[in-house]
Formats: structure tokens, C-alpha cells, sequence
């Protein structure tokens, strides 16, 4: 059932007369949580070696086989 106006002005004094009696009340505020993570920074590292280093290795041994591959190729057009 719906509060009618008469209702609505009682509550609102009896909430007023309740706070005034509590006192301030303390405000609410949210602190932040730190969260950490579960690993730790050394093992994301190794992880990402992992992962990334072998990448890295596998272009550094087909890098220079693609370039002399396409010297190559300019060579054979100029001659």
C-alpha cells in the first residue's frame, strides 16, 4: 500500500527527531583496497620470456635469412 501525504510528513519528522537523537552520524566513505596481485612481479617477467622470448629468438634466426633472401632477389632483377 502506498504512503499518502500525511503519512510521508510523519515519517519524514519521526526520521528527523531519530537522527537529531543518534547525533551526527559519521559520513560513509569507501576506502580503496590495495590489491595485490598473486604473482609476483619476477614471475610475470619469466612468464612473459617465456611466452615472448621464444618469439623473439625465432625472428632474430629468420631475419637475416629473409633479407639476403630478398638481396637476393634484387640482385637476379639488376643482372
Amino acid at each position: 500500500m502506498a504512503q499518502t501525504p500525511q503519512q510521508r510528513k510523519a515519517n519524514e519528522k519521526y526520521a528527523k527527531s531519530e537522527a537529531a537523537k543518534r547525533g551526527k552520524g559519521k559520513t560513509a566513505t569507501k576506502q580503496k583496497q590495495n590489491s595485490k596481485s598473486p604473482v609476483s612481479t619476477g614471475w610475470v617477467v619469466v612468464l612473459a620470456f617465456a611466452v615472448c622470448g621464444g618469439l623473439a629468438f625465432e625472428a632474430l634466426r629468420i631475419v637475416p635469412e629473409l633479407w639476403s633472401a630478398a638481396v637476393e632477389m634484387f640482385n637476379r632483377k639488376l643482372a
